[in-house]
């Protein structure tokens, strides 16, 4: 990418909110898995468990959810106790339906950089009528297996 070419903003925001309308609109509870190491996370310590932090964000399950390209904030209940939340979006590894365990585990970004489109990962796709070659470390998908997000307390 040349230098005079314009950044483009980070692109987890929009995945995170379009990832939790999605579930919302499947009937389904959004949860978010926060890494709580992350400066300006705000959430009660006890709720932490080996540096992350699992966050249900149903509107149901929270007050005054607020999603921008930043921040994330609202007001949960904890141990029958309101407590303010806020959590940069940078700090968010994950988003998932709790019933399915369906999502996102969140690509990660360099400090200080937004990705843009030339930084990210293109697919290969072979020219045409360029022979395939197969991939150096075949990998042997076991039947029936799914990748799947797992719930960390």
């Amino acid at each position: 990418m040349s230098d005079d070419a314009p950044r483009m903003t980070s692109y987890r925001p929009y995945l995170l909110r379009a990832l939790t309308e999605w579930i919302n609109d499947n009937g389904m509870t959004p949860h978010i898995l926060v890494d709580a190491g992350v400066p300006g996370v705000r959430v009660p310590p006890g709720a932490v468990r080996e540096g992350k932090v699992v966050l249900n964000i149903a509107e149901r399950a929270v007050a005054g959810l607020h999603m921008d390209n930043e921040w994330i904030g609202f007001t949960a209940r904890f141990g029958g106790i309101s407590q303010p939340v806020s959590v940069p979006v940078d700090a968010v590894l994950a988003v998932y339906a709790r019933e399915t365990g369906q999502g996102m585990v969140l690509p990660e970004e360099a400090a200080g950089a937004s990705p843009s489109a030339a930084d990210a990962p293109v697919p290969a796709v072979p020219a045409p009528d360029a022979p395939e070659s197969p991939p150096d470390d075949p990998v042997d998908p076991s039947p029936g297996k799914r990748p799947h997000l797992r719930v960390v307390k």
